[in-house]
């Protein structure tokens, strides 16, 4: 696990290749797998991979987003908040098991946050609004972000486990 946390990097940069469908199962798993409080399982995830939809999510905000258009798959993580006072933790955690479970199979990826993003602050346009549109979301679910995910078209190194910044451990007490 340290390993995978050592090379797993956000990716921007996508081949044009296409993911394969077993591939695509298991981050269906990985996100249908993740904690949530009390198993409330309040997430929906929404898999994208239609080339024209995946351009209309890299423009529901200004900065941020752009890569799902060259990107294999989006997932989409929403959760209904009814009865749920952590469904923002409950999202980001799936989210972070979707980011792991495609790095382990070899797959890049990114987070492109939605909530409390603004497509136009002046005219109170937030990105949240205009994937609900794009997708026909119900108002009820809560898009917490965006997952971009294809096959990494640059080379990152990993983290140095040497220069981790161990004065942000405390033990015992701060």
């Amino acid at each position: 696990m340290i390993q995978l946390l050592k090379s797993r990097r956000s990716i921007r940069k996508y081949k044009d290749k296409k993911i394969e469908p077993e591939k695509i199962e298991k981050l269906k798993q990985a996100a249908l797998l993740s904690p949530t409080s009390k198993s409330k399982r309040g997430w929906e995830f929404i898999f994208v991979q239609n080339k024209e939809t995946l351009k209309k999510l890299s423009e529901v905000k200004l900065h941020g987003g752009k890569m799902l258009e060259k990107a294999a798959l989006g997932i989409i993580v929403a959760v209904d908040d009814t009865d749920n006072d952590v469904w923002i933790e409950d999202a980001s955690v799936a989210a972070t098991c979707i980011h792991l479970a495609a790095h382990d199979m070899g797959l890049g990826s990114c987070w492109v946050q939605i909530r409390n993003r603004m497509y136009d602050y002046d005219e109170n346009i937030s990105s949240e609004k205009l994937v609900k549109k794009i997708l026909d979301i119900p108002d009820k679910l809560n898009i917490v972000c965006i997952i971009s995910v294809g096959y990494s078209n640059e080379n990152k190194t990993e983290y140095d486990i040497k220069k981790l910044n161990y004065s942000k451990i405390h033990e015992e007490r701060y």
